[in-house]
């Protein structure tokens, strides 16, 4: 099997698992070499604008300048975090950043499915807002990248740079996995990146406000998610399909 025409169909093992990773970006740049070189503008990146995220977009930056950059507007993010992304567009201005929003606005959905869905059925309600637009959103695309690292949770942990993502039924790439925490905020400093400010007053992990809380007593990067629900994931990153 070729690994330029690798699909989801055709998948059977990540192509790098064997990549020596001991380099200054640990396989990342590697990586990304790699999927653009075979997808072109057939891959996406679904960005959230976290700490991850910095890195990667810089490190886009410098294999493909005019990618195309998804992120997933819910209308429910802080106001900091749209602020961010105004700055990395004028850090970027060659990159496509496109705000991706859902089918029905916030007023629609609490009369269809109730006020506050976030606060009765979280599934339902980043099903709604963020995976059936990034469903959408891969429909026209061969794969697609994530920041995902493998110490950042248990359901994380065997991640591996190139994935059969049954989700969206495509390939996801995920350059960073073998970044440690300390990875990522040295970049950070070291390239001088913008980041969201909400990073400095104890917030973790950033999503949407409703579900998204300070943490004081814990360094489990994604602790301050859906507080108060058994749930660490919107979804994006899991096959099960109990959010719909």
């Amino acid at each position: 099997m070729s690994v330029e025409t690798l699909n989801y169909d055709n998948f059977t093992t990540d192509p790098f698992k064997s990549l020596n990773y001991d380099d200054d970006t640990k396989g990342a740049l590697r990586v990304l070499d790699w999927a653009y070189g075979t997808y072109g503008n057939s891959i996406v990146y679904s960005c959230s604008f976290g700490a991850e995220s910095m890195v990667l977009i810089d490190l886009i930056s410098h294999v493909k300048a005019d990618a195309k950059i998804v992120f997933l507007d819910t209308g429910l993010h802080f106001e900091e975090t749209y602020e961010l992304i105004d700055r990395v567009k004028e850090r970027y201005p060659s990159l496509g950043i496109e705000l991706k929003k859902p089918e029905l606005t916030l007023d629609e959905q609490a009369e269809k499915q109730g006020r506050a869905l976030w606060g009765s059925d979280p599934g339902k309600c980043c099903y709604i807002r963020k995976i059936k637009p990034l469903e959408d959103v891969l429909s026209g695309a061969a794969a697609w990248i994530s920041g995902l690292r493998r110490e950042q949770s248990e359901s994380r942990q065997n991640t591996d740079f190139v994935n059969q993502d049954e989700r969206f039924e495509s390939i996801k790439v995920c350059p960073l996995i073998h970044w440690t925490h300390e990875d990522v905020w040295g970049y950070i400093e070291k390239k001088d990146l913008p980041y969201n400010v909400l990073h400095d007053q104890n917030y973790p992990s950033i999503g949407c406000i409703p579900c998204t809380s300070q943490v004081f007593d814990s360094e489990d990067s994604r602790a301050g998610r859906w507080s108060g629900f058994d749930k660490t994931e919107c979804g994006l990153h899991t096959s099960d399909d109990d959010s719909k």
